[in-house]
């Protein structure tokens, strides 16, 4: 696993670096032995030192931790118990959701990130949206409750999944009020 640390107008020293290292991969190898790579970004917010993880655990799933403390190493210890408690709790899942099924082909997709308004704060009503960047994307056969959990994981605002109950494109999503929306279009369902 490729691990990158790095300060944010602070200087992370050798000590750290190797302290980071060393319990970044004990945790993620406990769950998974062929994770691609892992940031670390350390801060400092007033009196608090801030550590933000990342581990790219595998196809499609990213895990965040946060953490903040009077001292680096406690900030990092408290962002790599959340990141081991959803590696955990992920790896569970997998195991209990693949009992007995076959995986499916993901079906390739495309993602757009299209630019906001102007300064103003408004678009005119004849422009077209420029796209800023577009990027290939894969879209899986999972279930519900296994995209909630990959959209909880990965911090994401929405996932788009092929539902294996039926096999029609569906969304979930994270509502304003806090609560998870989920959208399954009669359309897409056969009989």
């Amino acid at each position: 696993m490729e691990i990158s640390v790095k300060g944010k107008n602070l200087d992370v020293g050798d000590s750290l670096r190797s302290y980071v290292e060393t319990q970044l991969l004990d945790d993620v190898k406990k769950y998974f032995d062929r994770a691609l790579h892992a940031t670390v970004i350390f801060s400092r917010e007033a009196h608090l030192y801030r550590a933000d993880v990342s581990v790219h655990a595998g196809r499609g799933m990213v895990m965040q931790g946060k953490g903040a403390a009077d001292e680096a190493h406690a900030a990092f210890d408290g962002a790599l118990g959340r990141i081991s408690k959803q590696l955990r709790r992920y790896k569970r899942r997998l195991r209990d959701h693949h009992k007995g099924r076959t995986p499916e082909e993901p079906l390739p997709a495309l993602q757009y990130v299209i630019a906001a308004e102007d300064e103003e704060g408004e678009v005119p009503e004849d422009a077209q949206p420029a796209i800023i960047a577009e990027m290939h994307a894969e879209i899986d056969s999972i279930t519900v409750s296994e995209a909630v959990m990959r959209m909880d994981l990965a911090d994401a605002p929405v996932v788009m999944f092929r539902n294996v109950a039926h096999g029609g494109l569906n969304v979930v999503y994270r509502r304003t009020d806090g609560n998870i929306g989920w959208i399954d279009p009669r359309g897409t369902r056969e009989g």
